[in-house]
């Protein structure tokens, strides 16, 4: 194992705070129209092609152009600390008998489960109560409900149809993760981690780009094993780069970033650059402390943007959809950050489940 400060806790924190923001525009702006859509479960090249239209006669929408189109790679990110937390957490020292007994598959899977089942419960029990009294409220069936309490509706058909609000399919994608993390990924040398990509990789490469299958297939895990497993082999093999070197990988992830976005073969790769992006970001911004501690602040408060933001956006994108963009993001954005303080001290009132 090496260096413990490849990523400290305050910047994996900022790194929150760069994805959260991502995720929570992204999901407001890409409801919107006419703003540039992304290519998230599928590829279309008409996308890209409105993209560049966009970039190259820009206009009053740009910010809502930019984040719809690149913000759900906050996901990513996500997955990436994620499972460098888990080989920080229980791969960094060797094992006594408790821990080995402790982390056990299924007490692991129960464990990780309450986690995310602690976080998803109040934030879709307040979504629901919310989405029932406003416009166009969601029909769930019965299956629905019971699939989004067990964190298996990313396996059900038409996933887009049934998962609502959408953000919550990436608790089942963790769940997913997760599993896959303790059955064969845990205390695995280098070649595991790779081969898992790999496979995953080959998995979609075939599929028809605008296809079901791609889709189906993205939100489950084998659509967030590169991301998950960069981070894996980041915090076994991970070395410090000097300032020097931060910055230009921070430049080179953005040209690749730009560049494999536009070719469906290339895409599948461009979560591996927004992660180098935001580390090469996170690196070179630590002596700017005002910006710096604002989004190390933004992290902490992540999990309970996260589940709170649909609620949010359901009240505050009519506003925008009406004519007036950025009054309506400007409420999004207040009524989130303040609702997700809120949703955090709640939180914290919940009992947290124990490792045993």
């Amino acid at each position: 194992m090496n260096n413990q400060e490849l990523l400290t806790r305050t910047e994996c924190n900022v790194l929150r705070g760069l994805a959260i923001i991502g995720i929570v525009m992204h999901n407001f702006c890409h409801w919107l129209n006419p703003i540039v859509k992304e290519n998230e479960y599928q590829y279309f090249s008409h996308n890209v092609e409105w993209f560049w239209q966009v970039m190259l006669s820009p206009d009053e929408k740009m910010l809502a152009h930019l984040f719809s189109f690149f913000g759900h790679y906050g996901v990513p990110v996500f997955l990436f600390l994620s499972a460098y937390g888990l080989v920080r957490k229980y791969e960094s020292r060797e094992e006594t008998m408790v821990q080995r007994f402790s982390l056990q598959s299924l007490c692991f899977v129960r464990y990780h489960f309450l986690k995310l089942f602690k976080m998803m419960i109040v934030g879709f029990v307040a979504f629901t109560m919310v989405d029932a009294i406003t416009p166009s409220s969601h029909h769930y069936a019965f299956l629905d409900v019971v699939a989004q309490m067990g964190m298996f509706n990313n396996l059900l058909p038409h996933p887009d149809d049934i998962i609502w609000p959408g953000p919550y399919w990436f608790f089942g994608l963790m769940l997913q993760l997760y599993i896959v993390y303790r059955l064969f990924l845990y205390r695995r040398n280098w070649k595991w981690i790779v081969g898992a990509i790999v496979v995953c990789w080959l998995l979609q490469i075939f599929c028809d780009p605008e296809g079901d299958m791609l889709n189906r297939i993205r939100y489950n895990f084998i659509g967030g094993m590169l991301p998950f497993g960069l981070g894996i082999l980041y915090a076994k093999y991970g070395r410090p780069l000097s300032q020097q070197q931060n910055a230009i990988m921070l430049i080179v992830s953005t040209v690749l970033i730009l560049i494999f976005s536009s070719s469906y073969q290339l895409w599948y790769f461009v979560p591996a650059f927004v992660c180098t992006f935001c580390i090469g970001f996170v690196k070179t911004i630590g002596k700017m402390t005002y910006l710096f501690n604002h989004l190390d602040w933004v992290g902490s408060i992540s999990a309970a943007m996260f589940v709170c933001h649909p609620i949010t956006r359901k009240v505050f994108i009519p506003i925008s959809r009406q004519g007036d963009l950025y009054c309506g993001l400007l409420l999004y954005v207040i009524a989130t950050i303040a609702l997700s303080w809120v949703f955090r001290e709640f939180m914290k009132k919940i009992p947290s489940p124990k490792l045993k």
